[in-house]
């Protein structure tokens, strides 16, 4: 068994404080050090975790909120955050996982996690960053496959329009796109972003969305003959402006809303009437219920990796100091690529 396991040491957690409207701030959490004795009670059949990187995902922002409506749970004030994650096994009482597995799957923001009913993935293959299983091998490359080749089912040449581009989602969506043979754009939030979506993920033509002033024009001038599938990231405006812009049958993945996460009453939208007009499918949908389909993604995606046809860029953030900023960095566009957070590297 590994050293330090039966010892008692310091475990550091990241609290929220109190539920949060608006735009949340970096005091709303905390960073709390307590203690933790690595041991596994008797009869039980948990799994002790070493906590080694954290996915940073908007969806943590909806669960800040006071639950009303969503269908997702809140947290609890005064408790540690949660998410996603990659953790190694340092001791188990569960006959699926053994001392020494590198694990990903749902994880709590602290160093350290005895985890009672473990549901988690174990990592075969390591010849990768064990930190892609937040993203590209995780949730984000999960959703990134499901909504392009189920949801949009795409034909070569077709033309896909991919918002919030450069995120940990998006710029896979945009490289399936063009290994499909289809003409993609994507939208980010700087000329950095820009330059990255066109000279490393080989997108066709990309803009900064902050410096267009009229986006049903910008779409206009990069998709003259329209839009046949829209990756939705973003909401708001975003979409209004799409709609007016997809050809007939179009499709559209609903993957997520990020604009309208902090404000207090959501944006309405003006073009749905557009979705008649031009027999448009849209459809929204969750990773979680695509998860039967990760061997057959690990099987799609690992030899695009391994040949370099496929490239993914992180943005890696250290220590669960840190972490209140790097989460919240999502939503000022602060971060270049797939925010993680690397609480250990083994």
């Amino acid at each position: 068994m590994a050293a330090s396991v039966g010892k008692e040491v310091s475990n550091k957690q990241l609290i929220l404080r109190d539920y949060v409207t608006g735009s949340p701030k970096e005091s709303d959490m905390y960073v709390k050090t307590s203690t933790i004795k690595l041991e596994i009670p008797n009869g039980s059949k948990a799994v002790l975790l070493k906590n080694l990187y954290l996915s940073c995902d908007p969806v943590m922002r909806i669960r800040m909120n006071r639950a009303e409506d969503s269908i997702f749970t809140s947290y609890t004030p005064g408790w540690a955050l949660s998410g996603h994650g990659v953790a190694k096994v340092l001791d188990s009482r569960h006959p699926d996982y053994k001392e020494g597995d590198f694990v990903w799957g749902p994880a709590v923001w602290e160093e350290y996690s005895l985890v009672e009913e473990p549901n988690l993935t174990k990592i075969h293959h390591t010849d990768v960053p064990l930190s892609y299983y937040t993203g590209i091998l995780g949730y984000p490359g999960i959703t990134a496959y499901a909504g392009f080749y189920e949801i949009c089912s795409p034909k070569k040449g077709e033309y896909v329009f991919v918002s919030s581009a450069s995120g940990a989602v998006g710029q896979l969506v945009g490289q399936f796109a063009k290994l499909t043979g289809c003409y993609v754009v994507g939208s980010a939030g700087s000329q950095q972003k820009v330059d990255l979506l066109k000279n490393k993920f080989g997108f066709d033509e990309a803009f900064n969305y902050k410096e267009e002033h009229d986006l049903n024009a910008a779409l206009k001038r990069y998709f003259p003959n329209g839009i046949d599938i829209y990756f939705e990231n973003v909401g708001g405006k975003m979409l209004d402006a799409v709609l007016l812009n997809m050809r007939d049958h179009g499709r559209i993945a609903g993957c997520g809303m990020t604009s309208t996460y902090n404000l207090d009453e959501p944006e309405g939208i003006k073009n749905l009437m557009f979705i008649i007009y031009k027999r448009i499918r849209m459809e929204g949908f969750s990773a979680i219920e695509y998860y039967h389909l990760y061997p057959k993604f690990l099987d799609h995606i690992l030899p695009y990796i391994r040949e370099s046809k496929i490239v993914y860029v992180e943005d890696l953030a250290e220590g669960l100091e840190n972490g209140a900023a790097a989460l919240l960095g999502l939503f000022s566009g602060r971060n270049v690529g797939k925010q993680v957070l690397v609480v250990a590297r083994e």
